[in-house]
């Protein structure tokens, strides 16, 4: 390169090249790379306008594997590495000299490239390798509607409009199925098509036309396939995502891994981005355009990743706190955060740091495809919405939005003295003391849409799955007299078979364990539709079973490993679980979380040191979840996989602990108090049944049942109406005053259709 001091180098400029003189306007750069022996001669040459030679630089002993990988033109203000550049390892970027030290010597230059050409034997040029304008699609299609969304490049006034062309197959050629603007904020542009065809697979492109250096129109596209609706696929795989750190960056370990298992749907939980992503600090302020800017750059690298992925297959995708440049995010409605100064402060006072249009600038680039919401009205400060139902392979599921409404414990337990969601006072006891009046969780609006869609069961629905951020559960301990987990990256790591001994459950707010009366609401509503519940966030994989009023009287939930962990929580409680499997380790069964939550653990990702390269990755238990939905059957089969497994491979397995499987009806686990008669249907298969409490007109569960026997439970004596059949037809029969019966006794109604 040329330094702002003048000088030519090669590796590194050590002071002793000859100054080139200036300024210029204008300077030609030549490189030249030749083989020398076991080594390459490699020359750099500078020239003025008129190609009169000003310096020359040369190095004959460079080593062959420093010329090998992909070229860059970079211009940077940091040193480069004081490297041996005969050697075969060059330096990471981790190296030291690396540094700051002695920057820009020069003062402020400006400076740009053109004319760039390449040649020679040893270069090869892949076209399938260009990136840009259009980054990388997302897309869900629900109840024959599709949202599509194609993330651009910041490609200034070229382009302003993005078509999405699809596959005509009467032609053979592309006809043109949307227009949409491109938003000058998030660079997305967004795509809804109503009466989409979900019976076969649809060839898609997104096309942007782009000024060439000529003058005229380019046009550049990005493909995909969206997939016809699986409605007659017995089995429905959802892989599910948290955490995506970028250690362990491009992850095509993790996508060629995913991609065995053959997904009908990608899940990401949240923390798609971190704000130190590729090492550079974060850009938060009042300044949007900018702050936008930053966060592009670390969202692109996450549509670098997992673009093959989400190209064909549709997606969910929930920002977190990360994603919002926050360690934690109490939203408390959407209000801003009091900020004095320190963000760490204000996000405790609850609301949100970074001003309203950056925080919807995030939400269009992660849930501008995803199914339309429940109710689109916005919260305080204008900020979005995304939470909703979405139909697909016959599964409903619901999008919950567990951050934007929870209250801050800050603010809601001051005596508490939470800081980052860990108290301070030892005197103070979550499990006793934290469940206070007025503290919420998912919002009202979030209850009521729950309510409402745990009882819709139209349009064939044979499955319920309510997807979050993070468990409804604190599972993780840590040694005593830790009082915050920032202890928790300084953790000696066990050995295999090793278990870390007086450790105590803990009291993170930041956790769904918290507040405990709106968990409990979540939960209640959730297990009237039999919901089994995806989520993420914890960075400890794990398997359980809610507890409300008992243990296991609620659904089963899955909580995924992150997917490169850079905080690796654990699960080794000092007292064994209760009622656990026989043979099952002592950190299974049933237990209180340390906020008085009932909670039943089949299996956690526990970090072990497990010597599998690299370790500072594999020994954190990375990794994702794989859920199988059987249509056939009602089971569910529950996995977290290690990153490092090839599941490819013989013998290949997840984590010990899983799979674990369960049937649909086990995710109302409660316990009866008595019977309705036994419904025969005939003249229908698989009908949907209804139970509702006619004391207060309360819907106590809905079930499209397997087969067409079905005797309801129920769970106090009294009267019920049953309504039996396919909910939104003529078909659907009401009975009312129908009375429950002790468990012993035998009654049936007949339902004919």
């Amino acid at each position: 390169g040329l330094s702002t001091a003048g000088r030519l180098f090669i590796g590194r400029d050590d002071g002793t090249a000859r100054k080139i003189g200036g300024p210029f306007d204008h300077l030609t750069l030549r490189l030249r790379a030749e083989p020398a022996g076991t080594f390459y001669k490699v020359s750099l040459q500078a020239c003025d306008s008129s190609g009169r030679q000003l310096a020359r630089v040369e190095n004959a002993r460079v080593h062959p594997y420093w010329l090998t990988g992909s070229l860059a033109l970079v211009c940077s203000a940091v040193k480069p590495p004081d490297a041996d550049l005969s050697q075969p390892r060059p330096a990471r970027l981790s190296d030291p000299n690396l540094s700051r030290e002695g920057e820009n010597p020069g003062g402020n230059v400006l400076f740009w490239f053109s004319d760039w050409t390449v040649s020679g034997s040893k270069v090869e040029a892949h076209e399938d390798r260009a990136w840009g304008p259009v980054l990388f699609t997302q897309y869900t299609l629900s109840n024959k509607v599709l949202k599509l969304k194609a993330q651009m490049a910041p490609v200034g006034n070229g382009c302003q409009v993005a078509v999405l062309q699809v596959g005509d197959p009467a032609t053979g050629g592309w006809k043109t199925a949307g227009e949409a603007v491109i938003d000058p904020l998030a660079r997305t542009a967004e795509f809804r098509v109503s009466r989409w065809d979900d019976t076969r697979d649809t060839p898609y492109r997104v096309a942007c036309p782009l000024v060439s250096a000529g003058g005229g129109t380019v046009e550049r596209y990005f493909s995909g396939t969206v997939r016809k609706d699986p409605v007659d696929k017995e089995e429905i795989v959802v892989a599910a995502f948290t955490g995506n750190n970028d250690f362990g960056f491009p992850h095509a370990d993790v996508v060629r891994h995913v991609s065995f298992h053959g997904p009908d749907l990608l899940v990401y939980t949240g923390d798609q981005i971190y704000e130190r992503t590729g090492g550079y600090s974060v850009l938060r302020g009042t300044d949007v355009k900018l702050s936008t800017l930053d966060y592009l750059r670390r969202w692109y690298i996450f549509g670098w990743e997992y673009r093959d992925l989400l190209k064909d297959i549709p997606s969910v995708c929930l920002p977190d706190d990360h994603d919002v440049f926050q360690g934690n995010v109490w939203g408390a409605g959407g209000r801003p955060a009091e900020f004095e100064g320190d963000y760490g402060k204000a996000q405790d006072k609850g609301g949100y740091v970074m001003p309203p249009a950056w925080v919807n600038m995030i939400q269009r680039t992660q849930t501008g495809h995803m199914a339309d919401p429940f109710d689109p009205e916005p919260v305080e400060q204008g900020i979005s919405v995304y939470y909703g139902p979405m139909q697909w392979g016959g599964i409903s599921f619901a999008v919950v939005e567990d951050r934007k409404w929870k209250s801050s414990p800050t603010t809601r337990l001051p005596l508490a003295r939470v800081v980052n969601g860990w108290a301070q006072n030892p005197e103070y006891d979550a499990s006793r003391d934290g469940d206070v009046p007025g503290a919420a969780l998912l919002g009202q609006r979030q209850l009521d849409f729950l309510e409402k869609w745990a009882a819709d069961w139209s349009n064939g629905t044979w499955m319920k799955v309510v997807i979050s951020q993070t468990l409804f559960a604190d599972v993780a301990t840590l040694p005593p007299p830790a009082n915050a987990d920032d202890v928790t990256p300084r953790l000696r790591i066990m050995e295999p078979g090793e278990y870390a001994e007086g450790e105590n459950p803990v009291q993170d707010h930041d956790s769904n364990g918290w507040p405990q009366t709106g968990r409990n609401q979540a939960l209640e509503r959730m297990r009237r539709g039999f919901a089994f519940h995806i989520s993420g966030d914890q960075h400890l994989g794990s398997t359980v079973q809610y507890g409300i009023d008992d243990w296991r009287d609620a659904g089963y939930a899955i909580c995924v490993p992150s997917v490169a962990n850079v905080w690796p929580r654990r699960w080794f409680p000092s007292e064994p679980g209760l009622n656990r499997e026989p043979g099952r380790p002592r950190y299974t069964g049933d237990f209180l979380d340390g906020f008085g939550n009932r909670v039943t653990v089949f299996a956690v990702s526990n970090p072990h040191a497990v010597g599998i390269e690299p370790t500072w990755i594999n020994h954190r238990a990375p990794g994702y979840g794989i859920v199988r939905f059987s249509r056939r059957t009602r089971k569910i089969s529950i996995a977290n996989w290690p990153r490092w497994v090839d599941p490819a491979q013989p013998g290949a397995g997840p984590y010990p602990g899983w799979p674990i499987t369960i049937d649909q009806t086990d995710n109302y686990g409660r316990k009866a108090a008595a019977r309705l008669p036994a419904i025969q249907v005939s003249g229908m298969a698989d009908p949907v049944v209804q139970v509702i409490d006619e004391s207060g007109r309360e819907v106590v569960y809905t079930l499209r049942i397997k087969g067409n026997t079905f005797r309801p439970r129920v769970f106090k004596e009294g009267l019920y109406t049953l309504k039996v059949g396919e909910p939104g037809t003529g078909r659907f029969k009401t009975f009312e005053q129908v009375r429950s019966v002790p468990e012993d006794v035998e009654k049936t109604i007949q339902v004919k259709f």
